[in-house]
């Protein structure tokens, strides 16, 4: 672009689909004709992207605010935080504007208000792949909006509203662009990746010339062709879950699923108001398992939650030292504004949902050592992050980048991001691996 071009600087808080709603806006705005400063000194205008999920993110949102307020002056709000507005214009007067997330159009539009362009843009600008904040090699699909769950401890569904599922061809379309531009790995994400298309009653459209049903199993085919990794995040055990395993160990899509399991005591359960999790998942993952040997499965627990009980607590203990998950993610309890849950009765004390959280973090720990020791003389394929002086950061067909472990491969210099390639592993701690290249 020539230096007459507004420059937006971008600051993206919270999940991966707040990451990708941010690729969106940055998408829309270059091909109007915007640049994108890396600073704040060096922009006109300045996007924040908020998280509101839990309190130590509206924390983080409101002081990221004021640090973009103290920096540059001229700041447009989006996001989660959206239900905080009174508050953003309370505590800053001359914010520009506050719109709510997925509200692309919106941001462009204040965005043109606050900086202008003076001319008209060439249609060029953007890659036809669209503005990506990820590393070329993988990237984010988004297949759906919103959620139908009323989960005790979760407010999304108040702020992004219902399940609204994207038509299949036009995911399977992105997903194309994506590979064509160089895309490796293309991560799945949703609220709910499995519901996919139950708000649409799984429509049919036309995909190459075939009928093509806007659901779980037939996203999974369609994705499996493109002849790169698939991984597939925020899956509900649902029963038809049962159907894309076969798609795993025939090498189609990866052998991980991202299950947010949360806990496994079903009283605990019961008082989250969890979907689909009554059923007996330690019988269900055995049968996965034995279906595509190599699966993983990675999760994330919450512990105190409010009437979580030492009886409760022991039990998920010894539900994760059978379950073998493969990656486990933990968090203490937190209130969160309008969360249902902080009504409830029972609030576990602070220092024994420490303790507990320590012990969780224990046993995971162990888990992993076990799980990652089984790997050790293994031949698996891995994709290179990065290269530095002392060699290869890669990971491996288990590994989600940024949440996972890595396959550490040392004196591979030559080696470039997005390779991928096989390797013999020859060791392993806690959390990561390490290989050698196949000769």
């Amino acid at each position: 672009m020539g230096t007459d071009a507004p420059k937006v600087g971008f600051v993206s808080l919270g999940c991966p689909k707040a990451l990708v709603d941010s690729e969106r806006i940055l998408t829309k705005l270059r091909a109007t004709g915007y640049d994108v400063s890396p600073s704040y000194e060096g922009a006109d205008v300045v996007v924040v992207n908020t998280c509101g999920f839990i309190d130590s993110a509206r924390e983080e949102s409101f002081s990221t605010i004021s640090e973009a307020m103290n920096e540059n002056g001229r700041v447009i709000v989006t996001g989660c935080l959206v239900g905080e507005a009174d508050m953003i214009k309370q505590q800053h007067p001359n914010i520009l504007a506050v719109t709510g997330p997925q509200q692309y159009e919106t941001v462009v539009s204040e965005v043109q208000k606050a900086a202008p362009i003076k001319y008209n843009p060439h249609l060029d600008i953007v890659p036809p792949q669209g503005i990506k904040l990820t590393p070329r090699h993988y990237s984010y699909l988004k297949i759906s909006e919103g959620c139908n769950h009323k989960c005790q401890f979760c407010i999304i569904p108040s702020i992004r509203g219902p399940l609204q599922s994207r038509p299949i061809d036009k995911v399977l379309r992105e997903a194309e662009r994506l590979v064509e531009a160089g895309c490796q790995e293309l991560l799945v994400i949703a609220q709910d990746t499995s519901a996919y298309g139950l708000d649409v009653k799984y429509k049919t459209e036309d995909w190459k010339g075939e009928p093509l049903a806007t659901r779980f199993k037939e996203l999974c085919h369609g994705l499996g062709e493109m002849g790169i990794w698939v991984r597939l995040h925020y899956v509900y055990p649902y029963p038809h879950v049962d159907d894309v395993i076969p798609l795993m160990s025939e090498g189609k899509i990866l052998p991980y699923l991202d299950i947010p399991f949360q806990h496994a005591s079903p009283s605990v359960l019961k008082n989250m108001r969890r979907p689909a999790f009554g059923e007996k998942t330690l019988e269900r993952l055995a049968s996965w398992r034995t279906m595509c040997p190599d699966l993983a499965v990675r999760s994330t627990f919450i512990v105190g939650f409010p009437g979580e009980t030492d009886e409760d607590f022991e039990l998920l203990l010894n539900w994760l030292d059978e379950a073998n998950l493969n990656r486990v993610g933990c968090f203490k309890y937190e209130n969160v504004e309008g969360a249902r849950a902080n009504a409830l009765p029972n609030h576990v004390p602070e220092e024994l949902k420490e303790e507990r959280w320590h012990r969780f973090m224990a046993k995971a720990q162990e888990v992993s050592t076990r799980v990652l020791a089984s790997r050790v003389g293994r031949e698996i394929e891995v994709v290179v992050d990065e290269v530095d002086d002392e060699g290869a950061i890669a990971r491996s067909i288990w590994d989600a980048p940024e949440i996972d472990g890595c396959v550490f491969l040392n004196g591979e210099t030559e080696l470039a991001a997005g390779d991928r390639l096989k390797v013999k592993i020859t060791h392993s701690d806690e959390y990561d691996l390490w290989g050698e290249l196949k000769g």
